[in-house]
Order: structure tokens, then C-alpha cells, then sequence
């Protein structure tokens, strides 16, 4: 069985395709490779874990950096819980809360 993608909602999804060509073109491939071989055997520089079951996709271009919080429900299936473009270059606590947040809601 492959792995699949799904977004917490709908304003994740849509925020991800505002980024810029080139960063949304990254974090593309990346959950496309993620579908084939599941994020586990992906690791850094594309992904990171960071605690309990939250990890992050890593998109860097020539544009700037986007990152993507996710975790995994049931087996195979990862659910990205929010999506931002990097401004500074520690990631904001704010986004971390929020991603820990929608993860515990979604593992309810």
C-alpha cells in the first residue's frame, strides 16, 4: 500500500499553492516521494522530526524556504496541518503551536 497526502483543511491546501513557483514545485516533490516510499526513508534535508509524531517538510528554492508541518494517522496516510514561508531563520513557535494543536485534534 502507498502513502497517501490529505490537509488538515482546505485553507492548508490553498495557502501551499500561494507559495512561489519554484518552493511549491519543491514541497511538490517532495510529497511525491513521500506517496512512494513514506517519510521515514526520506529524512533530512527534506524532512525533520520534530517530537511526538509531528514532522516537517523542508521546500527550499532559489525563492526563499517553505516548511510544512505534518503528522501520520492511521498506517499510511500523513495529513499536513500547516504550511508557511520561512521569514527568519528560526522556525516561529507560533507555527509549531499550531501544528501540535491540529495534531492532537486529528489524533482524537
Amino acid at each position: 500500500m502507498k502513502w497517501t497526502i490529505d490537509f488538515y483543511d482546505e485553507e492548508v491546501r490553498e495557502s501551499i499553492h500561494t507559495w512561489p513557483k519554484k518552493i511549491r514545485l519543491k514541497f511538490l516533490w517532495i510529497t511525491d516521494l513521500i506517496k512512494k516510499v513514506g517519510p521515514s526513508e526520506i529524512g533530512m534535508p527534506h524532512i525533520e522530526p520534530f517530537g511526538q509524531g509531528l514532522f516537517e517538510i523542508r521546500a527550499k528554492a532559489e525563492e526563499g524556504i517553505g516548511r510544512a508541518f505534518f503528522c501520520i494517522r492511521g498506517g499510511k496516510v500523513v495529513i499536513v496541518l500547516n504550511g508557511f514561508i520561512k521569514k527568519s531563520q528560526k522556525t516561529p513557535p507560533k507555527e509549531i503551536a499550531l501544528a501540535r494543536k491540529r495534531m492532537k485534534e486529528i489524533k482524537k
